[in-house]
């Protein structure tokens, strides 16, 4: 028996399909998962299983978080990484996520997305490239299939320790034989192909300066004899530059082609300091880049050149990274601040509310790979988020309630659908008991931190 959903009566519905319609009194019909008419509310069914009355409510597709770490949801604020740059503030945290434990990957992965779900985030990736003390990205993989939300699990990994040249010390490396046998086994495990899967694996090596030139190739050879995505930092800040030339000898863009990962099956975390050939190059081959402004501007790698990029016609996804180079993980938040820090680097109009909107949706969805989800209309997989328009935040703001969504104070939802099922009803996650999180959480944290004295 199928199950049907009628949300009606919506102030606005932003649908993102083609025309980018804006639908005033809008509705969304879905059975099961999957979203069968959209419009009108008067042109619509008028019953279901269940209807969610949307008056007073922006309804939009859910935002999709294409880069995290979300185990560091447990290192938030540490003193010594509140002020370094990435390497500094690095290699202040390794020792600390050395001591990390199945339970903290799997507690904090609960906690990473419920903040990204009351958030408006439907569907996210997780990039998890330390594993000691048994941890495993099932750990975070399991989180993920008891919250419901959308995932897309990165096996990360890092081999190349200090005493090779490296920046991570050398007892949170792995060999890389390990790794790749490991990424295989997750791939066969956990990988779904299928439109409207919930869960895909991703080949994730963590970046340029914890692993080999042969690591990279063979993850991107394994990644492409498997039809998965793959990822890795690259370009983050100019230290990021200096290292890949005095290693390499070519710029970051110019490591990347010559290891395999450029294409429409890459996407790239930061690059931050991209050079205009590794800008047109992105553009050429169809690789994407998730954009973490956020995180830019707390580790004071610098602005990247997003309008340039979206000009090119590179894909552009947003993410929040890990929420111990950001500290929080809100994607309306995030969609905010990479709309204000593009004005900052180029100007009042080089990015609009709606085009940054655009990037945490259709942008998103691009840079995974995916084209069933980040928008509402007919065939899409049903990610839906809801927020009120009633509160102080956008008291006088609601001749644009689309706009007033980034330009004011970051809002969390009211309601999220994911994969056709309602996961916050009121503003309360139904999925699992989050006060008993957080104080787990919060439990864990500060035993991570006693046991190096943080």
């Amino acid at each position: 028996m199928s199950k049907t959903l009628l949300i009606k009566n919506a102030r606005m519905l932003v649908t993102m399909d083609d025309e980018r319609r804006e639908i005033a009194d809008g509705a969304v019909f879905i059975r099961d998962n999957v979203i069968e008419q959209v419009g009108a509310s008067a042109d619509l069914p008028q019953q279901a299983d269940e209807v969610i009355d949307a008056t007073n409510h922006v309804v939009m597709p859910g935002l999709i978080n294409t880069h995290h770490h979300m185990y560091q949801s447990l290192t938030r604020v540490i003193p010594a990484a509140q002020n370094g740059e990435l390497f500094n503030w690095l290699t202040n945290l390794y020792p600390i996520w050395a001591n990390l434990t199945p339970e903290m990957v799997h507690v904090s992965t609960l906690t990473a997305m419920s903040e990204l779900i009351l958030s408006g985030c439907t569907t996210s990736s997780d990039h998890l490239y330390i594993y000691p003390n048994g941890c495993k990205l099932d750990d975070s993989i399991e989180a993920a299939g008891k919250i419901g939300m959308r995932f897309h699990a990165a096996r990360g990994s890092m081999s190349v320790g200090q005493s090779k040249g490296g920046l991570p010390p050398d007892r949170v490396v792995e060999e890389e034989g390990a790794i790749l046998k490991d990424t295989q086994r997750l791939i066969e495990t956990y990988h779904d192909a299928g439109r409207h899967a919930m869960q895909r694996v991703v080949v994730a090596p963590c970046s340029p300066f914890s692993v080999s030139r042969d690591l990279m190739k063979e993850s991107a050879a394994m990644a492409r004899a498997f039809g998965v995505s793959l990822h890795t930092h690259l370009a983050e800040n100019a230290n990021d530059i200096a290292y890949s030339r005095e290693k390499f000898n070519m710029t970051p863009a110019e490591y990347a082609e010559d290891c395999g990962w450029v294409g429409h099956d890459v996407w790239h975390a930061h690059c931050v300091q991209l050079d205009d050939d590794g800008i047109y190059m992105f553009a050429r081959t169809g690789t994407g880049i998730a954009h973490c402004p956020c995180s830019n501007m707390r580790l004071a790698s610098g602005i990247a050149p997003i309008r340039k990029m979206l000009d090119a016609d590179v894909s552009v996804g947003l993410g929040v990274d890990g929420s111990a180079s950001n500290d929080a993980g809100h994607m309306m938040g995030e969609v905010r601040q990479a709309m204000l820090l593009q004005r900052v680097g180029y100007g009042p109009d080089a990015m609009t509310a709606r085009q940054a909107l655009e990037v945490a949706t259709l942008g998103g969805a691009k840079v995974l790979n995916r084209d069933d989800i980040g928008a509402l209309k007919p065939g899409m997989s049903a990610d839906i988020v809801m927020f009120k328009l009633d509160g102080i935040g956008f008291a006088g703001a609601l001749h644009d309630p689309v706009a007033a969504l980034v330009f004011c104070t970051p809002p969390n939802v009211s309601y999220s659908i994911i994969n056709g099922k309602v996961v916050v009803r009121d503003g309360r996650i139904c999925s699992i008991d989050l006060p008993v999180v957080i104080e787990s959480h919060n439990a864990l944290a500060h035993q991570l931190a006693l046991a190096t004295g943080a």
